[in-house]
């Protein structure tokens, strides 16, 4: 990799400090970088759209946090670059590198000497009143979760057509395994080694006492109907992909999700196991 794109969370790279000594180090060493400012917000204005990444770009880093590497994730996939993340954050599983291992990763990457894991992501849409709604792609998750009044929300859900459960809920996480330690495991669902292909249904705060997680197939197909819990059937609910909202829902419509035919690419410069990262993470965490 040569020619790089540098996408930064300015909240946590304040004045773009260690954003332009990164760029600096990869032109010191016959490298080109372009910097792109997120953020951390999904303002029309200030979205990365993947028109606005120049053609030579081979790689990707991305200066923030786990969110700001999933949006990144998301909105670059038809591209295909491989991206790795520098955690300037908190916890943070998916973000491999700490501030401190920057430069000497940037080195690696300029050398190629990095490898490359497939991630798969998820795609989904809606179906209001028979019409297809609003679509989009997720690497960590597809979340459906209640809206206004506190008051839980009816969420029928099917696999491959075949009725699974109602869940009785705040909302629903359908998760890929890179999600698995992110929201669903908030939610009291499994951990999965990122790397596996499968699909996490996952009810948040369920009202049901038998209420539990699912794990499928990754070429399964998940239908979510909002089902009707009250005669005015004026319940809404709201998705979000990977924390960005993107349609409203009510009462009668649907939405389906199923495996993304594109997947994200991640760097990996270490041979620490997901095993080992866990372990460390939950240690330094508790």
């Amino acid at each position: 990799m040569r020619h790089f794109l540098i996408i930064t969370n300015s909240f946590k790279d304040a004045g773009l400090q260690l954003t332009e000594k990164i760029k600096t180090h990869i032109e010191a060493k016959g490298g080109s970088a372009r910097i792109f400012v997120s953020t951390g917000e999904d303002a029309e204005n200030t979205a990365l759209r993947e028109a606005d990444i120049p053609a030579d770009i081979d790689g990707v880093l991305v200066l923030g946090g786990d969110g700001t590497l999933i949006r990144a994730a998301s909105a670059l996939v038809k591209r295909r670059l491989p991206l790795i993340g520098v955690n300037l954050g908190t916890l943070g599983y998916l973000c491999e590198l700490e501030e401190k291992d920057a430069f000497q990763a940037v080195d690696l990457l300029m050398e190629d000497n990095c490898m490359i894991e497939r991630r798969m992501m998820l795609n989904g849409y809606g179906i209001k009143s028979g019409k297809t709604a609003a679509s989009g792609v997720a690497l960590n998750d597809i979340v459906i979760h209640r809206t206004g009044a506190l008051s839980v929300v009816s969420l029928i859900v099917y696999v491959n057509g075949e009725y699974l459960h109602t869940f009785y809920a705040d909302g629903i996480i359908i998760a890929t395994p890179t999600g698995s330690t992110g929201y669903n495991m908030s939610a009291g669902g499994p951990i999965v080694d990122p790397k596996a292909n499968m699909i996490l249904i996952t009810p948040i705060n369920a009202h049901n006492l038998n209420s539990r997680s699912i794990v499928i197939g990754a070429e399964d197909e998940v239908t979510v109907e909002i089902g009707r819990k009250r005669s005015q059937k004026d319940e809404t609910v709201d998705v979000s992909f990977d924390g960005d909202n993107a349609v409203r829902l009510e009462v009668g419509d649907k939405f389906i999700v199923r495996r993304a035919e594109d997947t994200a690419l991640i760097c990996k410069l270490s041979k620490e196991s997901f095993l080992e990262i866990l372990r460390r993470k939950m240690q330094t965490y508790t």
